[in-house]
């Protein structure tokens, strides 16, 4: 399994409407994907601004292709993103799982 890894930051007035955004976009679209085993949003309030990180996990690399086109180690943005984001990263990085013991309860 591989792990995407990317971080971008709202306003923190705007966090909630991203995450919903969040929700109807990347997450959307990550799940859609055949090969998709998982998206993980965490989020982290930093004074004005929130901050994201999305981790979506994948079965392959072909798979990741298939949802971020032919450069899997740019980010992938969506049409409204300019008007939430902040800042972020215009390249993501790919983990090999090595391990996983699944959510505490």
């Amino acid at each position: 399994m591989i792990a995407r890894t990317w971080r971008g930051a709202t306003a923190a007035r705007d966090a909630d409407a991203y995450l919903a955004y969040l929700d109807r976009t990347g997450v959307a679209e990550c799940r859609a994907t055949p090969g998709n085993v998982g998206v993980m949003v965490l989020r982290r309030p930093l004074g004005q601004e929130t901050e994201f990180l999305f981790i979506s996990y994948w079965d392959s690399e072909d798979s990741i292709r298939a949802f971020a086109g032919d450069e899997i180690g740019r980010a992938r943005f969506f049409a409204e993103d300019d008007a939430f984001l902040t800042r972020r990263d215009e390249v993501v990085c790919h983990y090999a799982v090595e391990r996983d013991e699944g959510r505490p309860a």
